[in-house]
């Protein structure tokens, strides 16, 4: 599989005026535009595993015909992982166990050079492919590789050890350490991710009292941010996320920054007082000042409430993966403030997927 790398300015260049041309009727400044390294950007990868006779080895599918391709090497993924599925293959070929019903293999990488290496089964894990996924492990491990093995079936999961790897970003100079877990969303783009930080914490350098953060995830973006506010409350739903986000305020040694497991839903209600929730019972939110708010939502934007919730705030620090529901939300948002900055953060080369980041303050 090859990548058109010769395009990929001209491809970039087609998006940052697509994006410019939504966010036109906004008064938006010029674009900050921040783009990808043109291969081995991507840190994660999932394939399909095809059979036939004695061989075995990655597959794709054509989106449009739906043809299968087979997949030897694959520039878009980081060179770990490529380095990876070149020495994977081979030793799944020599145990029977290990490649019977074997459909799928997904991948997590870091540039701290750990990787998760996920085997989806259709068939039982037993003990004996435990024993053999140990020993796989082991020569990986031999060869060079700081790798966890996951097994997953229907209604099963083994992991041989832990089934997460501790990512190191480099932020304006300072290193920080970010534990991803498998089947849990990351940043997919660790170079970009890395520029969308070091931007969101220029944007908020010169602000004051305290930080609220909607859809925190893992902390990503709550953790480099922490050094700009006097205290930092984030919210978000997903369990793995939250524990992973409470690892990363430790190891960071974070003291300012503060995790809720709730919806930004829900959230948004308690600040209204709608409703009272169990899980603030510990948290005064009147001990907190926030002036600015940070929201990275889902593809599907803010709903209606949080919008409002949202523009009660001075500040606000906006990431997005839909530019079109963004410009939804800022019909409303710039009914009150006005876009300071704006950013394309090239996540996904030689797709259409924009990644915008806007700053908006107060009229």
């Amino acid at each position: 599989m090859q990548l058109p790398t010769e395009q990929y300015n001209s491809l970039l260049a087609e998006k940052t005026q697509k994006l410019r041309q939504l966010l036109a009727p906004f008064s938006a400044p010029e674009l900050q535009v921040y783009p990808s390294a043109p291969k081995h950007y991507r840190m994660r990868a999932e394939f399909r595993v095809w059979h036939d006779g004695d061989d075995l080895y990655h597959i794709m599918f054509n989106q449009e015909t739906r043809q299968r391709f087979r997949v030897d090497s694959f520039p878009a993924a980081s060179l770990l992982i490529n380095q990876m599925m070149q020495t994977l293959i081979p030793l799944l070929k020599e145990q029977d166990i290990l490649r019977a019903r074997l459909f799928q293999i997904d991948y997590l990488s870091t540039l701290s050079q750990q990787i998760i290496v996920s085997l989806l089964y259709h068939k039982n894990l037993t003990d004996e492919w435990k024993v053999a996924a140990q020993a796989l492990k082991n020569q990986l491990l031999e060869l060079g590789f700081n790798v966890q093995i996951i097994g997953r079936a229907s209604k099963q999961k083994i992991c041989l050890e832990h089934d997460y790897v501790d990512e190191v970003l480099p932020v304006h100079g300072r290193h920080y350490v970010y534990r991803q877990v498998e089947n849990s969303f990351t940043q997919p783009n660790a170079g970009v991710n890395c520029k969308m930080l070091e931007w969101a914490v220029d944007c908020t350098r010169q602000s004051k009292k305290d930080l609220l953060e909607l859809y925190c995830g893992n902390g990503n973006f709550s953790v480099a941010l922490a050094q700009n506010f006097r205290q930092v409350l984030a919210t978000e739903i997903a369990k793995p996320s939250v524990e992973a986000a409470q690892f990363n305020i430790a190891e960071n040694q974070i003291d300012n920054l503060q995790i809720i497991r709730m919806s930004a839903e829900d959230f948004t209600q308690a600040m209204n007082g709608v409703r009272e929730f169990y899980r603030l019972r510990s948290i005064n939110l009147n001990d907190y000042d926030c002036e600015t708010i940070f929201v990275d939502p889902p593809r599907a934007g803010l709903d209606e409430a949080t919008v409002k919730l949202v523009q009660n705030y001075e500040r606000i620090l906006y990431i997005s993966c839909n530019p079109h529901t963004l410009c939804d939300n800022l019909k409303t948002l710039t009914q009150t403030h006005r876009i300071e900055k704006a950013a394309l953060f090239d996540q996904f080369p030689y797709t259409d997927h924009i990644e915008t980041g806007v700053w908006l303050i107060k009229k």
